[in-house]
């Protein structure tokens, strides 16, 4: 899948494509859709499926300190739309100059003079241009006056999670933010994943018998209710089973909130400086903080007893 930063890198003698255009944070069920729709319709045509997506988030620029929480990271993200099948990637820089552009002219420099989108697959709801005055309405109108065409399918899906809310990233960000990252699992259709550097903390837990792998975070992650999770520890292309650690660490009167993974059964680890991703597959207790250090070992056991049987039953 071609990568694009900038319409500057889109390629001088680039052709026909179709063309889809959103945030795409998480590329959640909902998003699958959409995009498989674009792959599918790029396909029947004979040409290249391209994804246009915006960094920062634009409610960043136009509400600043508005940022989201992230679900998926861009180079995540970009792996996940190349296993659907896109063919290229464009993200685009979103500046306050940007963020001023109007619909039509969105359309004509991005749509048009670029991408020669011949056909445009959104959702229902899709709003662009300044001050989000564009809609799928406007996006067709324009799109008889430039040859192009507008499938506007419906990202809906629902299920069990959020009570059987629609689907959507922001329902996403609170099961996960509320701790439930089974519900936000149905949603993805894969586990949260959680991403960063391993970096050194106050290594309590290897003086404890459980070294755990201290994850420095990206900006604006996604990061679950503080707790202790069963899921995996992914190191260099590695799934390994882990019981995980969400928060401040009570016991020692932390104040600086971490994610921390123990790598069940697994000895001898050195993952100083790694980038390593988590995903989280299943609650197990809320953050807390006991009587001592013995009361402290038996709950950790406990934990990892749980987190390998959640996992083992999970088919890991």
């Amino acid at each position: 899948m071609q990568r694009w930063r900038g319409l500057e890198d889109i390629p001088q003698d680039w052709g026909r494509s179709v063309v889809t255009i959103g945030s795409y944070d998480g590329v959640h069920r909902g998003h699958q859709l959409i995009i498989g729709r674009a792959v599918e319709r790029a396909r029947e045509l004979g040409v290249p499926a391209v994804v246009v997506t915006f960094d920062p988030h634009p409610s960043e620029v136009v509400r600043p300190g508005s940022h989201p929480p992230l679900l998926a990271p861009h180079h995540r993200r970009a792996e996940l739309m190349a296993g659907l099948g896109v063919d290229a990637l464009l993200i685009l820089p979103f500046t306050s100059e940007f963020s001023k552009l109007s619909p039509a002219d969105f359309v004509v420099k991005v749509l048009v003079d670029k991408l020669h989108a011949r056909v445009v697959v959104e959702g229902p709801n899709f709003r662009f241009g300044h001050k989000a005055a564009g809609n799928v309405d406007f996006l067709a109108e324009l799109g008889r006056m430039y040859d192009y065409e507008v499938d506007v399918i419906d990202l809906y899906v629902t299920g069990e999670a959020g009570a059987g809310q629609p689907f959507s990233s922001t329902l996403t960000r609170r099961l996960v933010a509320e701790g439930d990252v089974t519900g936000a699992a149905e949603i993805l259709g894969r586990p949260h994943r959680v991403e960063g550097v391993v970096v050194r903390g106050a290594q309590r837990g290897r003086e404890l018998g459980f070294p755990t792998a201290n994850v420095e975070t990206l900006p604006h992650t996604a990061i679950p209710a503080d707790g202790v999770y069963a899921g995996w520890l992914h190191v260099e292309g590695e799934a390994m089973p882990a019981a995980i650690s969400v928060g401040t660490n009570p016991q020692f009167d932390g104040t600086e909130r971490t994610v921390e993974a123990y790598a069940i059964d697994r000895v001898g680890l050195d993952l100083y400086g790694l980038h390593v991703a988590v995903d989280f597959l299943a609650f197990v207790r809320g953050q807390a903080k006991f009587d001592s250090i013995e009361a402290l070992l038996v709950a950790i056991a406990d934990d990892v007893k749980k987190a390998r049987e959640l996992i083992s039953g999970a088919g890991a």
